[in-house]
């Protein structure tokens, strides 16, 4: 009883503080402390400053060899891809002619692993789990993008091509994958990082995970979540159930444990990301589907993942 006390207790020590932030998020914005205004601003703060800092310092001050990290990386990407197939092909079977395909294939494989799934990994395994997984955010925010305009295009729509060259124009201007190969060369070729500055920047990346999780919960609206319930379940079901399940399966059958195992849990257990609601009103898409999708899958994601770390580690896997 007491080891099944502990494991629960140290499942919830991960997932607690990011609930109570989502739910200070949504309290504030309520209150009107937040208001609309703010929590795009300060998104756009932790995009392009704040997470790019955090993100390059764990990578520059890390003590884990990345040499050692490229299976994680290589099993990362070919799951997500497997994954992507997968809720494809269950999507089109169960929502033959939905005109909303793509939106609930992309809420169902796109996952928020720059800011709820890195707030995981940081309860979970500090700044050295920060560093690992900022590889694996990078890989993954180039293939979500790429899947996602292949799943968004309209079938025969002649711009598709177009859509490609902007979203790679994008990637290409992104300040996440902009500060993690910079921390990343940094980080081989041993540049020193001056203290004015590392100290500087850990100002702003201690912002990131608070501010970030306070715009996610203002942002929620949870009115929203008993629109399109059929196709929003549907979606939700694979970005929470599915998703960690046989991503974090095929981990353990490919020999990862421990941390690494631990990062691709979490980062497959994570809600679907809230730039699926950008790409899709871009495209063209149902956007007030996939607001709803994201509603559904951060809330419920708190208690799926708390399940998910209670499992792991009672069988030492975590």
């Amino acid at each position: 009883m007491s080891s099944f006390l502990d494991q629960l207790a140290f499942s919830i020590s991960i997932t607690g503080p990011i609930c109570v932030m989502l739910a200070l998020g949504v309290f504030f914005k309520r209150i009107e402390l937040i208001n609309e205004n703010f929590i795009d601003v300060a998104s756009k703060v932790v995009f392009q400053v704040t997470l790019p800092a955090l993100l390059f310092l764990s990578i520059v001050q890390a003590k884990h060899d990345f040499s050692n990290s490229m299976s994680f990386i290589i099993f990362g990407v070919v799951a997500n891809i497997v994954f992507f197939l997968f809720s494809t092909v269950t999507t089109k079977k169960f929502f033959k002619n939905a005109a909303d395909q793509g939106v609930i294939i992309q809420g169902g494989f796109r996952s928020n692993s720059a800011i709820v799934g890195l707030a995981y990994v940081a309860n979970a395994y500090g700044n050295s789990g920060v560093a690992l997984a900022a590889i694996y955010v990078a890989a993954t925010t180039m293939l979500y993008n790429i899947q996602a305009v292949i799943t968004l295009t309209p079938k025969g729509n002649s711009n598709g091509t177009q859509a490609l060259k902007v979203m790679l124009n994008t990637l290409r201007k992104n300040p996440l994958i902009i500060s993690i190969v910079a921390g990343l060369i940094c980080y081989l070729l041993s540049i020193p990082i001056p203290k004015i500055v590392s100290d500087a920047g850990h100002y702003f990346a201690n912002m990131t995970l608070p501010l970030a999780l306070l715009c996610t919960g203002g942002s929620l609206d949870l009115k929203a979540m008993n629109q399109d319930k059929g196709p929003t379940w549907f979606s939700s079901m694979n970005k929470l159930i599915f998703a960690p399940l046989f991503i974090t399966l095929g981990g353990v059958m490919c020999g990862f444990s421990g941390q690494e195992l631990g990062i691709i849990f979490l980062m497959s257990a994570s809600p679907a990301a809230a730039a699926s609601y950008v790409m899709a009103r871009a495209m063209g898409g149902n956007y007030t589907l996939a607001a709803n999708i994201i509603a559904v899958t951060t809330v419920f994601s708190l208690l799926t993942c708390t399940i998910g770390i209670f499992v792991l580690s009672s069988l030492n896997l975590f």
